[in-house]
C-alpha cells in the first residue's frame, strides 16, 4: 500500500507522542501527546489516546506538532518569477510590475504562479494562504487564479485585485459581478476578499470599491503605510467614510503615525507584517515594534517570492530580529539597556498561526490545536538533522531553528498532503513545465537584453513616484512619512 492509499479519505489519523504546541492562551507545551483526527476535525488532544479501528498512526516522537501556519498576504501570481528581483528596491518593483511588464502576464501565467506558490506553501507547512492577487487584469486571469488554487489541496483566500485599473472601475464591471456569482460559493477551502490600496487622493476614488465590498459582505485587504505609495491620508479617508472594520487587514503599515494606529486599534482591524519585505524593499521599518503598544492584532506574511522565501519560518525569525534590534537601538539612544525581550518566540509562533486565523475571521475553527477545530496540522520532525535536538524550548525551536526541510507531515482539512518530507498527490514535474512555459513567454516578450537588465533595472527620474497607480494623478510627499 502506498502513502496516498494509506491516507485514504475518511480514515482517521493520529499523530503519536509528539511535543504539541496547541497555541492556546496559556502557551502550553504538551509533551508526549497525541492528536487524533477524524474526518476534517481534531477529535482529541491528549496522552495515549484511544483511537477508532483502522486509524493510521504517524510517529511524532521527537517532533513538534503545531497548527498549520497562515500567510495573510502573498502575491502568488508572481511566484513563477522566483528570485528574479532579489536585488530590487520597492521602486524597481513598482516600475517593473505596475508600469512596464505586469501587463505581459497572461491568464496561464497567473495559473502557473499560483499553482507553484500553492504547492510551495504546503511543502513549508503553510496550510492557509491569502492570495493577494492584484494581477487580475481580466476575469480570465481571475478564473485561472482560482483554477490553480482549486488544483492544490490547501486552504486559500482569493484577494481579488487589479493594479492596471482603478478599483472603482474593475469592481463595477459586470464581468466581475459574474465572476463573484460563479466562483465565490462560500466553500470552506476558498475564501474571498477585495484587494486594493488607498492613495490618499482627497477625491477618494477608491470609495465605490469599498461600497462594493460592503455590499458583498467581504473584507478589504490594503497596503497601508508604504513609503512612496500610501500613508495616513488613506487611513483618514477610510475612517471618515466608515470603511475601517474589524475585518480590514492593513498590510505593512510601516510608515503610519500614532493617529493612524489609534484608528486601526479603535476599529478592530489587524496588520499583516511582512518583515523580510519591509526591511529589504523599503516600505518602512517592520511594524511590530511600533504597534505592540497599541494592542493591534498581528499576522505574518511573506509578500512575494520574486524576492524572498516562501515560508513563515523566515517570517518569524526576521520579525523577532527586527523588533528586538529596534528595541535595543531605541534604548541605546537613551543611554539605556534592554534587559528583557518584549517580543518573545511564542508570540511570533502565535502570529504565524492563530494570528492569521483571527485576521481572516477564522479563529473559531483555525489557528490552534483544540478538539472540534479544523485539522490543519504540521509535524516538524527531522531525525537526520542534528538541529532537531535537544528540544528544550519548543517555541524557540520553531521560531529560530526550524526550516521547511523539517516539515515532516502536513494535514489540511483532515487530509494528509505531505508525509515523510514528501508531498502526496502533487505532480511536481507538471508544475515545473507550466512555470517554464511562463518564464519562456515573459523572457521572449521582454527580449533578452531587457530580461537581463530587469534584474536590476535603471529607474528614470520620472518614474520615482509618490503614487505607483495610474488611475489618479494624485501625488503627495505625505507618503514619505514616519
Amino acid at each position: 500500500m502506498d502513502k496516498v492509499e494509506a491516507f485514504s479519505p475518511g480514515r482517521p489519523t493520529v499523530l503519536r507522542g509528539g511535543t504539541v504546541l496547541p497555541v492556546n492562551r496559556e502557551r502550553e507545551v504538551l509533551a508526549d501527546t497525541d492528536v487524533l483526527v477524524v474526518d476534517d476535525r481534531i477529535a482529541a488532544v491528549g496522552p495515549r489516546l484511544a483511537v477508532p479501528d483502522g486509524t493510521v498512526e504517524i510517529d511524532a516522537t521527537g517532533g513538534v506538532v503545531m497548527p498549520g501556519m497562515i500567510d495573510t498576504h502573498r502575491h502568488m501570481w508572481q511566484t513563477a518569477m522566483r528570485g528574479y528581483g532579489a536585488d530590487w528596491t520597492l521602486t524597481q518593483y513598482f516600475v517593473w510590475y505596475y508600469l512596464e511588464h505586469g501587463r505581459k502576464f497572461r491568464p496561464e501565467d497567473v495559473h502557473a504562479g499560483n499553482r507553484l506558490a500553492a504547492v510551495e506553501a504546503l511543502d513549508a507547512g503553510v496550510t492557509t494562504v491569502v492570495d493577494w492577487s492584484h494581477g487580475l487584469q481580466t476575469v480570465d486571469h481571475a478564473d485561472a487564479a482560482v483554477d490553480a488554487l482549486r488544483s492544490v489541496p490547501g486552504r486559500f483566500v482569493l484577494a481579488y485585485g487589479n493594479i492596471q485599473q482603478a478599483p472603482a472601475e474593475w469592481t463595477a464591471a459586470p464581468e466581475f459581478r459574474d465572476f463573484v456569482g460563479r466562483r465565490v460559493d462560500g466553500d470552506d477551502m476558498l475564501g474571498f476578499q477585495l484587494a486594493f490600496d488607498v492613495t490618499g487622493d482627497p477625491a477618494f476614488p477608491e470609495k465605490p470599491a469599498f461600497e462594493v465590498a460592503r455590499e458583498l459582505g467581504v473584507a478589504v485587504t490594503t497596503h497601508a503605510g508604504v513609503w512612496g505609495a500610501t500613508n495616513d491620508d488613506g487611513i483618514r479617508l477610510m475612517y471618515e467614510n466608515g470603511f475601517m472594520t474589524p475585518q480590514t487587514v492593513y498590510v505593512h503599515a510601516s510608515t503610519l503615525s500614532a493617529d493612524s494606529y489609534h484608528r486601526i486599534a479603535a476599529t478592530g482591524g489587524s496588520v499583516s507584517v511582512s518583515t523580510e519585505s519591509e526591511q529589504s524593499a523599503g516600505q518602512g521599518y517592520p511594524t511590530t515594534w511600533a504597534i505592540r503598544s497599541h494592542d493591534i492584532p498581528v499576522s505574518l506574511s511573506m509578500d512575494t517570492s520574486v524576492w524572498w522565501s516562501g515560508d513563515l519560518f523566515s517570517a518569524m525569525r526576521t520579525t523577532l530580529g527586527a523588533d528586538r534590534a529596534r528595541a535595543h537601538l531605541e534604548a541605546h539612544a537613551q543611554g539605556e539597556t534592554v534587559t528583557h525581550c518584549a517580543l518573545r518566540a511564542d508570540q511570533v509562533v502565535e502570529w504565524a498561526t492563530l494570528g492569521g486565523a483571527r485576521a481572516l475571521g477564522r479563529e473559531r475553527d483555525l489557528g490552534s490545536l483544540e478538539a472540534g477545530k479544523k485539522a490543519d496540522i504540521v509535524l516538524l520532525k527531522n531525525d537526520h538533522s542534528p538541529v532537531s535536538f535537544p528540544l528544550l524550548n519548543p517555541y524557540g525551536q520553531v521560531a529560530f531553528q526550524a526550516q521547511r526541510g523539517d516539515v515532516h507531515t502536513v494535514l489540511v482539512n483532515g487530509r494528509v498532503v505531505k508525509h515523510e518530507h514528501r508531498l502526496l498527490g502533487v505532480d511536481l514535474a507538471a508544475v515545473r513545465r507550466e512555470v517554464e512555459q511562463t518564464v519562456d513567454h515573459l523572457r521572449s516578450a521582454m527580449g533578452e537584453e531587457e530580461w537581463r537588465k530587469g534584474m536590476n533595472p535603471d529607474v528614470p527620474e520620472t518614474k520615482v513616484l509618490d503614487n505607483p497607480y495610474t488611475y489618479t494623478d494624485y501625488r503627495s510627499a505625505s507618503t514619505h512619512g514616519q
